[in-house]
This record gives structure tokens, sequence and C-alpha cells, in this order.
């Protein structure tokens, strides 16, 4: 995982096939284990830690000065936030980007004040209330009691301070709108969704995913929004596909085969 120095982010040996993990609000390195084990084999695999940040454009800004010129950006939740302000500052930077289980949209009416109850909770009963209240809705109904998932989601979480947790809200409270890039879009690009998130849920990531010239949507079956650990296998399987397409040149300038959506079972298989 990358460290953080003086404020910035520090990687070593950094390779020309990079692929850059994004983690998402009060996650780390845990969301994405499966998937950098697999896709290590092939390439540098980065996951920065992002904790440490108040801002999406600072994260965005730390990421890019510690990565080589053109990098695999894939980001989760916050980290497709933090992506899409990658897309916003250096455009000519990604080889292709996936984002998963994410949004454009600004912040809606309501949000701050239930943002707000969630920082409210920190201060009252420390991280173990916020991860009492805030981890089951992320998850798919049937895995809510699943201790070998829920577990170390929960050391995840209770790892963060508050003073880290209320630097990533301020993060997403003052967040860009990302709708306008999304036209003038030209890397590859490929959309993740959990059937069964309800928190950034299917119609949006349809809605979002139709505004970029060429992508991809797929959908993963018995997932809510923390997708790359319930469905691990899944997502490895679309990772190791996609970018295998990018590297091996069998996308063509103008007829690149993308586009359209796929269901993905557990397993990894896809289904019309």
């Amino acid at each position: 995982m990358a460290t953080v120095a003086d404020g910035q982010l520090q990687w070593p040996n950094v390779s020309a096939s990079t692929v850059i993990l994004l983690h998402g609000l009060m996650c780390d390195e845990t969301v994405w284990a499966d998937q950098r084990a697999a896709l290590s084999a092939n390439y540098q695999v980065m996951v920065p830690d992002l904790r440490d940040f108040d801002s999406l454009e600072v994260m965005a800004r730390a990421v890019l000065d510690a990565a080589p010129s053109q990098a695999h950006v894939v980001g989760h939740s916050m980290g497709g936030r933090v992506a899409w302000e990658i897309v916003r500052l250096a455009p000519a930077r990604l080889r292709s980007l996936v984002v998963l289980d994410t949004g454009v949209h600004p912040v809606a009416e309501g949000e701050p004040e239930v943002r707000q109850r969630f920082l409210d909770l920190a201060d009252l009963g420390g991280m173990e209330a916020v991860v009492d209240a805030w981890l089951p809705p992320m998850l798919h109904p049937d895995r809510r009691n699943d201790q070998e998932l829920v577990g170390p989601l929960r050391a995840m979480v209770t790892g963060y301070r508050a003073d880290q947790f209320k630097g990533q809200i301020r993060a997403l409270l003052e967040r860009n709108d990302a709708t306008p890039l999304l036209p003038s879009m030209a890397c590859p690009t490929l959309v993740i969704c959990g059937r069964q998130d309800g928190f950034s849920t299917l119609a949006r990531h349809e809605e979002f995913s139709a505004l970029i010239p060429g992508a991809e949507l797929a959908v993963v079956e018995n997932a809510g929004h923390m997708v790359t650990v319930e469905q691990p296998e899944a997502i490895t399987a679309l990772l190791v596909d996609w970018l295998a397409r990018i590297e091996d040149h069998e996308v063509a300038d103008g007829d690149d085969g993308l586009g359209g959506s796929t269901a993905v079972s557990p397993g990894g298989r896809q289904g019309s």
C-alpha cells in the first residue's frame, strides 16, 4: 500500500503497466485483497491510502504525483469520486478507467444532514458506533450476519480515527458534479455495480454510464455496495478480462467492441 510522507503518496518500483486501486469511505487495502493478489502477477498494483486527506481533488493530485505517466485507474465508491477528479485534472494520464458502486451527482438535498448523523455517532460512540450503523446497509441483506465477511470490514472501519472519517466526509460534501465530464471522456471505461446496492443504485449507474462514449456496464449479482468483497471472484474476473483486452490492444481505434451491459453471477460468469 502506498505510504504518506509530507502530504504525498509514495510508491516503490513504478512500472508502465500500472493499476491503481482507489478505496472508498472508511476503507483501505482490505477491500482490494482478492483483486490485488490476482493482478499483481501481471501488473504493478498500487493501493493508495486515502485516509489522511479531506479533499477529493487533493487525493487525486496526490495519486497523480506518485503515478507513472499513464495507468489503469479503478475506483470504488469514494474512490470512484477520486477517479472523476483524475478525469477532470489529467484525462490523458488514464490508460483505462473502471468505477464500481459510485456516483457522479453533486451533493443532494438532505445529504449533509444524513452524513452529520454519522459524524455525531463518531463523537458520541466512536467508530464502533459508526460501523454499527453504517455497515449493514452497505451489504447484501443475506450477508449482513456473515462474520467471515463482516469481521474484517468492521476491523477496517474501526481502524480509522474519528478525525480521518470526518476529513473524508468533508471531501465528499465538497465534491464536484462529475456529470459534465462524461460525454467528452475518451479513455476506455468500465462501470460495475452490485445489483442489490441500495446506496449507489443500479439505476444511477445505468444513467451515467450511458453518458460515457463506448462505456461498458457490468452488473454483479447477489452483491450490495461492498461488491469487491461480497463477490470478489466476480470482480476479479471482470478486471482481469478488462485489463487483458486493453493491454493486448484488442481495443481498436473507433471500433473498440466496447459498450452494452452484462450481468455477472458469483464466480465471474457473465450472462445476458
